[in-house]
């Protein structure tokens, strides 16, 4: 991936369902895709009244002035409002949600060089003179605590905040400086911290007095393109911590539409500035935004705020902003917050599937659904989308099956609704990959498997044991296909060449028979893995399309073989004369059942040496040959059979990390969690046994904790929807307390003797659970 596509703001794009039709105005309708989400005529009365309903609060005496703001912008850009939106269903409104921009084509906003250059750049006015330095600020805040006379700091609260050209005039470094690079926003950050951080223990006069201030500024008639000093302004006032107040929000609004409004470019320099914030200042926006959505959607007071459908487009401008943080999080490395600060766990309690369903029907129409903003979608939220929508495929295919049954007038059977898989123990991997490449057009059905001549239901216990079996004896080093590396801990595909890679194509079959049927699985491999089969993520409907290509750097490779990654970073940053001292070519050698093979790095890559000029693009060229071009068809074989089973919109939604996450489980442990949602069989929680367990449990380190985990369930992982999913059983075994403990990793079930004390049963649980492998695990 370039720089260029790295730090674009995420855009629409259609689902599959409706892109067809897209594609065919695709020239007409390319310019409508740049607009912000839609703005309802109404919303500007609405505002109003939302102020006026608030009179008690603390912008009550600002009604006029918002009502202004409104009845200007309205007539400015609902010139260009292509639909009256609608919203989600909350509280019964049926009507669906007007539109933001999709984040499904990955595409954000250049940060190409000539961007900046080809770009025009209005004129910057002369800014008014500031006098006032950050030390004579902060000592008239502190003279006005003493004497209480706020008079100097209201008067510089006052002029700051009066319009845009105060603000840079105050928070610029240099107001003779154009500053008209991503690289500095040339605002003095701490001036800026010192000012809001002041302005809450501010008498209320005062910060009424900026709040003004700031509807003044939003009243400005804007003619031509913004100016990098209006930039600055709303990059400042974005910060303002005034927001947090829902009294604010009516103010707050038209901000962020104003902001959301701005052009490509402009949105480029506020995401190259946004990420050079602390990371508390950072995590605060997020933080607001968040709050300012979900207090929107279920407001606390909801006469504080105008009706839902009158300011629909408070949600979709928020959402963009959003998408503006989160763009500028990605870009940093490691990121400023993890990608899941980002989730609102409000949306968890919307209809989830109507919004899945909006933005499956619409895609890029002027309809506003939150799956356009996966990013602030919860793992469990995404989960239940693809849950529900599996369930649905399912459901439809096996009414299918029943109709064509009956349409032949035979005798519908209930095997005829599932996946059967019928499998022998001594031939586990052939004959799962031949009932699975026979039985292929019933993979999306509910799978049941049974064991050849053992008698029993598969009530999910059998099932799980197929997965766990089958996992273990294809991810065995004696099978070959797979490589484990040790200082990683985990597996990458073998590259040796075979004449059939079906059996990759199974393995990726499982993952998504595992994702489909909410089985947790026991598998190793590294996040590249992810990013892989995320790419693209949905299967191409050209066969002669590269599946499973993805761009790949150094930080990828040490997630698999961390020394051949340190060595090349080494020869990256080595100093001397690369091509005498490497003596090396663009050329790889790899040993291959005892013979080993050269490959070229580029045509004729075997005469050109590697130089300090070159490389760069040596290093690059060798990781994509290890990651991406020789072990294609494995890992094509793998994608095909993973989509085969998870062929669905909803894998648009998640990151490689929540793919993961979805297959394997989350590495988050919550003993604690686990101690309340236990099940027992034959003891009760009050009993002396179950209490020394719990106190040895809780009491052990992470490792240990793990060991346990995995030694009852086959994972040390823990499902999407937490500890509680696990159903975990300890079950009474009446046998000698000289035993060690026994697991039913098919049943997560823990078999525990009534040891009389706690230091018998620590010594043999840490037992069972360290020699685990083929000892008491069935």
């Amino acid at each position: 991936m370039s720089e260029a596509d790295r730090d674009r703001v995420p855009s629409p794009a259609a689902p599959p369902a409706v892109a067809a039709d897209e594609r065919k105005g695709k020239k007409e309708k390319e310019p409508e895709r740049e607009k912000l989400p839609p703005i309802v005529s109404a919303a500007g009365a609405s505002a109003t009244a939302g102020l006026d309903r608030g009179s008690k609060g603390q912008i009550s005496t600002f009604s006029s002035s918002v009502s202004t703001v409104s009845q200007k912008q309205e007539v400015a850009e609902n010139r260009n409002s292509p639909t009256h939106p609608v919203f989600p269903n909350i509280k019964n409104a049926t009507d669906p949600p007007p539109v933001c921009l999709d984040v499904r084509q990955k595409q954000r906003i250049s940060t190409d060089a000539s961007l900046e250059i080809k770009a025009s750049v209005p004129p910057e006015s002369a800014l008014p003179v500031q006098p006032r330095t950050m030390k004579d600020f902060q000592e008239d805040v502190e003279k006005s605590k003493s004497s209480g006379d706020w008079k100097a700091v209201h008067d510089f609260y006052l002029t700051t905040f009066d319009s845009f050209p105060e603000l840079n005039a105050a928070f610029k470094k240099d107001t003779t400086t154009s500053f008209n690079t991503t690289e500095d926003s040339g605002i003095n950050a701490k001036f800026v911290n010192a000012v809001y951080d002041a302005l809450l223990n501010t008498p209320q006069d005062i910060q009424k007095t900026v709040l003004k201030g700031i509807i003044n500024s939003l009243l400005r008639e804007w003619k031509g393109p913004r100016t990098k000093d209006d930039l600055r302004a709303y990059f400042i006032l974005l910060q303002n911590p005034q927001f947090n107040n829902t009294s604010t929000y009516v103010i707050y609004a038209h901000l962020l539409r104003q902001i959301a409004a701005l052009v490509e470019a402009d949105h480029h320099f506020l995401i190259h500035w946004v990420k050079k914030l602390s990371q508390k200042r950072f995590k605060q926006l997020v933080e607001r935004l968040l709050q300012f959505i979900s207090l929107r959607l279920f407001p606390a007071k909801p006469e504080e705020f105008p009706p839902l459908t009158k300011c629909s487009w408070w949600i979709p401008s928020a959402s963009k902003v959003l998408a503006l943080l989160n763009t500028a999080n990605n870009l940093v490395h490691p990121p400023l917050i993890p990608y899941t600060d980002f989730y609102n766990s409000t949306l968890d309690h919307i209809d989830l599937m109507e919004e899945y369903h909006t933005w499956q029907s619409f895609g890029n129409s002027h309809r506003f659904s939150f799956c356009q903003y996966p990013f602030v979608i919860s793992i469990a939220a995404k989960k239940i989308i693809i849950q529900r929508d599996s369930e649905q495929q399912m459901i439809s295919i096996a009414r299918q099956s029943l109709v064509d049954k009956v349409s032949r007038r035979q005798r519908p059977d209930m095997n005829m609704l599932f996946l059967n898989m019928k499998v022998r123990r001594t031939h586990l991997v052939s004959d799962s990959l031949d009932e699975l490449t026979r039985k292929r057009a019933d993979l999306k059905k509910k799978l049941k498997v049974t064991f050849v001549g053992e008698a029993g239901l598969d009530m999910g216990g059998l099932t799980k044991e197929w997965f766990l079996l089958l996992i273990r004896q294809i991810f065995h080093p004696d099978y070959g296909m797979f490589t484990y590396h040790k200082d990683s801990h985990c597996h990458w595909f073998s590259s040796f060449k075979c004449d059939n890679y079906s059996e990759f194509r199974l393995v990726g079959i499982l993952m998504g028979l595992a994702v489909y049927n909410s089985i947790t699985l026991d598998i190793r491999f590294p996040p590249c893995c992810y990013k892989k089969l995320l790419s693209p993520p949905i299967v191409p409907s050209d066969q002669n399309t590269p599946v499973g290509i993805c761009s790949v750097t150094t930080d990828d490779l040490s997630q698999i073989m961390p020394e051949l990654a340190r060595g090349l970073s080494e020869l990256l940053s080595y100093e001397g004369n690369v091509e005498e001292d490497f003596y090396s070519t663009f050329q790889v050698f790899q040993e291959e059942f005892g013979i080993i093979k050269s490959y070229n790095l580029k045509p004729g890559g075997e005469k050109i040496p590697v130089t300090n000029q070159n490389r760069k693009e040596y290093v690059q060229l060798y990781i994509d040959f290890l990651l991406n071009k020789s072990i294609y068809k494995q890992f094509a074989a793998f994608y095909y059979g993973f989509h085969s089973v998870c062929a669905s919109n909803a894998l648009m939604l998640l990151r490689p990390e929540e793919v993961e996450i979805l297959v394997c489980g989350s590495p988050e442990l919550d003993m604690h969690a686990l101690q309340r949602s236990t099940q027992y069989d034959g003891y009760a929680k009050t009993d002396s046994t179950i209490r020394y367990f719990w106190d040895v449990v809780l009491g052990f380190p992470l490792d240990l904790q793990k060991k346990l985990l995995h030694f009852t369930t086959g994972s040390d992982r823990v499902p999407v929807g937490g500890m509680a999913d696990l159903n975990f059983k300890i079950s009474k075994n009446e046998t000698s307390t000289n035993w060690l403990p026994v697991a039913h990793t098919c049943f997560n079930q823990l078999c525990l003797p009534p040891y009389k004390s706690k230091k018998d049963l620590k010594q043999k649980l840490i037992i069972g659970i360290s020699n685990s492998e083929g000892f008491g695990l069935e």
